[in-house]
């Protein structure tokens, strides 16, 4: 999101199980795909399409194997 400034930025291994360890304020999409995610409010949501070097401006709890399709995120936070 433009004009948006992080403070930390965490590499992320996508997984069905494992929380993020802070809830994230955007993603970071390095390879082009699908980002399955689990939101703050406890829903599952895909974003189809996201493209490399894109920001999704959400924020997430997990980021879930099963159905990501993108590569190289990075949890950001403010």
């Amino acid at each position: 999101m433009a004009g948006t400034i992080y403070g930390t930025a965490t590499p992320v291994t996508p997984s069905d199980t494992e929380n993020l360890p802070r809830l994230c304020t955007g993603i970071y999409v390095g390879g082009a795909g699908a980002v399955t995610v689990v939101m703050a409010n406890g829903d599952t949501v895909t974003f189809a399409g996201a493209l490399a070097g894109s920001t999704l401006p959400i924020q997430a709890r997990r980021i879930k194997a099963s159905g990501t399709t993108a590569t190289l995120l990075v949890a950001l936070e403010n």
